[in-house]
């Protein structure tokens, strides 16, 4: 707190002397510039702005000022007005890249990955052993669905496979979204470190999607133990369907598929569409398929009346507000006011 303290007296004070040299008519951009940033540090957004316009409008191709104002409006949530402070500088620097690391990012929180995946190129192709903006633009590729392009991109950072957590899982899913077998290393060596039932997930989804299914049924399992109550995509109880799933299908004749299955719902596995889709698995023996029918039909039984008693409760809800209106008027009558 007091090394806080000590910063701000420093910068106001700075800013008292600049503003006195930026109070004569030789006041140069460097001045306006370096109040400018003074107030920035201390988070005085607005003010620092008018400091940054006055630099910029000194010295017209003073990059240095119209970065930082980009800076501003990205900060306060201004994202068109800061792309075009970043692009200003592109025009007259291509090649600058801190403009394009920022013109890249401000496109990316504004939405338009096309060109924010353009600006990576560029950056790039300037900076190509830069691992962080590397993963950055494979991260726009993943969400653009161009999931080869994005593990082409990953792979050439070979050294952050093997030591960024963040990158090996991006490649992971990369790979995954592409039905490659080598998903399968890249989920156990990502796994060898870190634990997280939503990896496990996906870790058993690639193993079930090529025919592992032993293996797949132990993550189901260690993703249902792992997930928290309350989490989605996955729930828990959509961890317990999957393992319900694998067991009906790896053994025909055994009940403990029906036992998981009853818990799955029992927990709150509410989607019987999909449920429905297993009635017309071969692989299902037909005496478990009657069984997932009444567990389906119970399920949906319950749906219906717990739905029914919210309606009413409702219902009750809104016929008491108008009573209580009511008495407090009585009330108030009898009180004489």
């Amino acid at each position: 707190m007091k090394k806080h303290w000590l910063l701000i007296i420093a910068v106001l004070f700075t800013i008292s002397i600049l503003l006195g040299c930026a109070s004569t008519s030789t006041a140069s951009a460097e001045e306006y510039f370096a109040i400018g940033m003074a107030y920035y540090d201390m988070g005085k957004f607005s003010e620092a702005e008018k400091w940054l316009i006055r630099a910029k409008a000194k010295d017209k191709t003073m990059s240095a000022s119209e970065y930082n104002l980009g800076r501003i409006a990205f900060e306060t949530g201004r994202y068109e007005e800061a792309i075009k402070y970043f692009e200003a500088i592109l025009k007259r620097d291509p090649e600058n890249v801190m403009a394009l690391k920022a013109a890249a990012y401000t496109r990316i929180r504004n939405g338009d990955l096309e060109k924010a995946s353009a600006l990576y190129d560029r950056l790039l192709a300037i900076v190509p052993e830069s691992a962080d903006d590397g993963y950055n633009h494979a991260l726009v590729l993943f969400a653009m669905k161009r999931y080869a392009d994005a593990e082409q991109t990953l792979k050439k950072y070979e050294f952050a496979l093997l030591d960024n957590n963040d990158v090996l899982l991006l490649y992971a899913r990369a790979q995954k979204e592409q039905k490659k077998v080598e998903a399968i290393d890249s989920y156990e060596l990502w796994l060898t470190n870190n634990s997280d039932g939503k990896i496990n997930f996906e870790y058993a989804q690639v193993l079930e999607d090529h025919e592992f299914y032993a293996r797949a049924l132990e993550n189901f399992r260690s993703a249902y133990e792992s997930i928290p109550e309350g989490s989605e995509n996955p729930s828990k109880q959509e961890s317990r369907f999957n393992v319900a799933r694998l067991l009906l299908i790896a053994d025909s004749e055994s009940q403990e598929g029906i036992t998981e299955m009853k818990g799955a719902v029992e927990e709150g596995f509410t989607d019987f569409e999909t449920i429905e889709l297993l009635l017309a698995d071969d692989r299902i023996s037909n005496a478990n398929i009657e069984s997932l029918k009444t567990i389906i039909n119970d399920g949906k039984r319950t749906m219906a009346a717990k739905a029914a008693e919210e309606q009413t409760a409702a219902e009750n809800e809104e016929e008491a507000v108008p009573a209580i209106e009511e008495n407090e008027t009585e009330q108030d009558f009898v009180n004489g006011n």
